[in-house]
């Protein structure tokens, strides 16, 4: 048995962040309903490479239901009326105050439901002055500071991923888990807000308080540490590129002895402490990326191994996609199974089993008539 198998989880929800919670609890044993326009969530179209699939949408939607609701509709609006009679859970990322002019805001379905856990999820919080201002992934990025930080000198850039969305929806998700835990001792739910923005903005809180307190602005330093160095990426005679990382003045003395081949380089008054190599960090560089622009990518990791040297390889997606490392998991889409990335964290002993990728409305006719007016499964428990 699941861990969360017998909670009914129902999600009015597109895109991603909400998806990325709600999956998160599907691959837990939770049932998600997912509610969809007519049209269905626009996730479903963001591209067509995994066999005519979205990347995101198969991602993200495995292990659960797919109900097309036209909220405009009193029929449908009753009907999602007796899904969350029925629900252990309620998500929705609708704009604020959306929800509430349905009838389905959190004041008056945790009175109706006071053991309903209500999560709202939006861009910028259910309050304040940026409330109704649009919210999308890169644009919370600019907002939240987070491109001032990243990208090179000449200017900043966004993450690649959509880490905002994926922030928020990991943000919910742990705020739900401890609402059934909370929920298990007292009966009680709550009403969870969750925005990109805030979810991000805890994300900031160590160049935050660097500025707040210290009045130090981190620079952008592209693939360099902004205050160690030697730390950051060279160049290899195969092309390729390595990161390296020292951290104290013992590592800094072994790569100069056996990667460097140059002993003496560890005493030379412009490099012998982090602080003087940060600030030669130039002449530095220098001296790394010729002595590593001389060997194979292989052969400088042996000399980094041999001396104990913290690296990494700078890896393109042909390089993810053979990685050793990687654990796979296999889904089931309308168009065929699909491997991915498995998630992070492994339990001793199981094995994760995660349920197909729903088209949209294959289960209208199954939930309308399981939670039809009068039918056992529209009751409330």
């Amino acid at each position: 048995m699941k861990d969360l198998e017998g909670l009914l989880v129902v999600s009015l929800e597109q895109a991603v962040a909400a998806p990325y919670c709600s999956g998160r609890l599907a691959d837990a044993g939770a049932r998600v309903i997912k509610i969809e326009r007519p049209e269905g969530d626009f996730a479903r179209r963001y591209d067509d490479y995994v066999k005519g699939g979205s990347a995101y949408f198969v991602w993200l939607n495995r292990g659960k239901e797919s109900l097309r609701l036209d909220l405009k509709e009193a029929a449908d609006k009753a009907l999602l009326g007796r899904l969350l009679d029925k629900a252990d859970v309620f998500i929705q990322n609708l704009a604020p105050g959306a929800a509430a002019r349905l009838g389905f805001g959190p004041k008056e379905w945790r009175q109706r439901r006071p053991g309903l856990i209500y999560c709202a999820i939006s861009g910028y919080g259910e309050d304040g002055p940026y409330r109704d201002q649009k919210a999308y992934d890169l644009l919370v990025q600019a907002e939240s500071g987070l491109c001032e930080i990243t990208g090179t000198a000449e200017g900043p850039a966004r993450v690649g991923v959509s880490v905002c969305d994926i922030a928020a929806g990991m943000t919910a998700f742990q705020a739900i888990l401890q609402a059934l835990i909370g929920r298990g001792r007292t009966g009680q739910g709550r009403a969870i807000e969750v925005s990109l923005f805030h979810a991000l903005a805890d994300w900031m809180n160590v160049p935050y308080l660097q500025y707040r307190y210290g009045g130090k602005a981190p620079k952008r330093s592209g693939l360099r540490h902004p205050s160690i160095a030697p730390y950051g990426a060279f160049a290899c005679a195969d092309g390729k590129a390595i990161l390296i990382s020292i951290q104290n003045e013992r590592e800094w003395a072994s790569l100069c002895a056996q990667v460097l081949e140059r002993p003496e380089i560890a005493s030379d008054p412009r490099f012998d402490s982090n602080v003087r190599r940060v600030a030669n960090r130039a002449a530095l560089d220098a001296l790394v990326a010729e002595v590593f622009a001389r060997r194979d990518r292989e052969a400088n990791i042996a000399r980094l191994e041999a001396a104990r040297i913290a690296y990494g390889r700078l890896s393109d997606l042909e390089d993810l996609s053979r990685h050793p490392q990687n654990r796979l998991i296999r889904v089931a889409t309308e168009n065929g199974p699909v491997e991915l990335l498995s998630p992070g964290a492994v339990v001793a002993g199981e094995t994760l089993a995660l349920g197909p990728v729903p088209a949209l409305g294959q289960h209208d006719a199954a939930i309308r008539a399981e939670f039809a007016e009068g039918a056992a499964g529209s009751r409330v428990a």
